[in-house]
């Protein structure tokens, strides 16, 4: 019997359910209902149940699938997806940077005497909101955002060469921070303290591996299966593929084709065009399975996917503040665009939050508190997960144990929310940055010991704490020897290729390359 994962309505109203209770619905009758029918819980960790369901309860889920999504919100003006009542939300909203002083005759100059004012800009944009003193948004966003309004950004773009050493060690930082998660992910947090504790590897500071392990602890607490043949240390043979790896190739060629003015539609086009169906999961399943019925963008991300507050947004946001080093709101624009053909509200937020760090952080000038803090601009304050990621940076701030942290955390979001979804998994990250101040090792293996979705939050910590390294030499070679600067991939034709190379790609593909022609 064929059983798809993350796609069968039995296996996704309980997921529903969890999701509506989270997002301020009221779902308690069509729980009843379900409950009542026999219909069963989600499945825990898994994408799908192991067992048959009957053809009444696969209809009765397809019903109240629709019925939970007919359901009003009480966070929904807190919680917005479109994008000018989110900017209304964010009053310290970044302002774009001032275009630096160009040599007469050069392509930029020429560029910049043709462009319009704020044409990457979004249209009918609001003003910026003025908020009354000692009101609670204002309050909010003091706290968010570190009390002042953004300046204009009019530091000067890093050099051609800066920025490509820079951009290689956010992509070897990305891979080795996945690489190091991926045999762990979906283990429970005290799992994953054994199995590194077992081999003297804790706190953690290299990659895990299976010798020394005791045979009774694998046996209860095994190791990923599908990740173990290649990311334990003494099986890695250059990167393999993951897709938190894929998604960045695939904006590549997003970016390649349509350039920063791209548009939901054209991510949808190109992931039919380049992305194999088997290699989407939860939210990005589902919007894939939309458009192969026809619906359109942003209907995709809403149709009976209770899984577009989870984490896929975010994992794809990267080359969108890789590219805009500087300007953060146009990398939070752009990510919103990607995101909003799979996910709504805080899972669209987590990939704004993402852009707008790493485009703060790909400037080489900024420390890593300054960047989170561009990243909370982005999001609007009240939401929960601006609210869960000044939690996790505060945790990190106040406690020298790493552990007392991740545990603060787990304890506030484990029951609540799926060890996927984007709102726990963001707040590891950004404590895990703010506890390593940002160095490298410290801040992958600090995002992977706190569990939840370690490959990805290793991925995500790994790119921002590369870019502040600074170059492929800054990071040690216990972490970047093993990639073999090889990528493996099913995107069109990236399979094999060097890190150093996809930096040389995504560089070109930079607004400030043409400052230095």
């Amino acid at each position: 019997m064929l059983r798809l994962t993350w796609v069968q309505p039995e296996d996704l109203i309980g997921h529903e359910l969890r999701q509506a209770t989270q997002d301020g619905r009221e779902p308690g009758r069509i729980a009843a209902r379900w409950r009542a029918a026999g219909g069963p819980e989600a499945p825990s960790c898994a994408g799908a149940s192991t067992g048959p369901v009957s053809r009444y309860l696969r209809l009765l889920a397809e019903d109240l699938l629709d019925e939970l999504a007919d359901l009003p919100s009480r966070l929904a003006e807190d919680e917005p997806t479109d994008l000018p009542h989110i900017r209304a939300l964010c009053p310290d909203w970044p302002a774009q940077p001032t275009q630096p002083t160009q040599p007469a005759g050069s392509r930029a100059a020429e560029a910049a005497q043709t462009d319009t004012p704020d044409t990457r800009q979004a249209p009918n944009w609001p003003a910026q909101p003025t908020q009354p003193a000692g009101s609670r948004a204002a309050g909010a966003a003091r706290v968010g955002a570190g009390g002042a309004r953004q300046a204009p950004a009019s530091e000067p773009p890093p050099t051609p060469t800066a920025l490509r050493l820079r951009l290689e060690a956010a992509w070897l930082g990305r891979a080795a921070g996945c690489l190091l998660g991926k045999p762990v992910e979906k283990l429970p947090l005290t799992a994953i303290r054994q199995l590194a504790r077992s081999t003297g590897n804790w706190p953690l500071n290299t990659w895990f591996t299976a010798r020394g392990v005791p045979e009774e602890l694998t046996t209860a607490h095994p190791w990923n299966r599908r990740s173990a043949a290649t990311s334990l240390a003494e099986n890695i043979d250059g990167m393999p593929e993951d897709d938190d790896l894929n998604y960045p190739l695939l904006n590549l060629l997003l970016l390649q084709r349509h350039g920063p003015r791209f548009t939901t539609t054209d991510v949808a086009k190109l992931w039919l065009d380049e992305l194999p169906a088997g290699r989407t999961f939860t939210a990005e399943r589902i919007a894939y399975r939309n458009l192969l019925s026809g619906l359109e963008p942003p209907l995709t991300a809403r149709h009976r996917n209770p899984f577009r507050e989870w984490i896929g947004a975010l994992i794809r946001a990267d080359v969108h503040g890789w590219t805009n080093p500087g300007d953060p709101a146009s990398a939070a624009d752009q990510a919103y665009r990607d995101a909003t053909l799979t996910h709504t509200a805080n899972g669209v937020y987590a990939a704004m939050f993402t852009a707008a760090t790493i485009a703060r952080a790909a400037t080489g000038t900024h420390d890593i508190h300054t960047c989170l803090r561009t990243g909370l601009t982005v999001i609007p304050a009240r939401s929960r997960l601006a609210e869960a990621v000044r939690h996790g940076i505060q945790l990190a701030g106040s406690h020298r144990d790493f552990t007392v942290v991740v545990d603060e955390l787990h304890a506030t979001h484990a029951s609540t929310y799926h060890w996927v979804h984007a709102i726990p998994n963001t707040a590891l990250i950004a404590a895990a940055l703010t506890h390593a101040d940002g160095d490298f090792t410290g801040s992958i293996c600090r995002a992977v010991s706190g569990g939840w979705d370690t490959d990805s939050n290793g991925a995500t910590a790994g790119s921002v704490a590369g870019l502040l390294a600074g170059s492929p030499g800054a990071l040690p070679d216990r972490w970047t020897g093993p990639l073999k600067n090889r990528l493996a991939t099913s995107v069109a034709d990236f399979n094999g290729t060097g890190f150093d190379t996809l930096a040389r790609l995504t560089s070109s593909l930079t607004h400030m390359e043409s400052a230095h022609p």
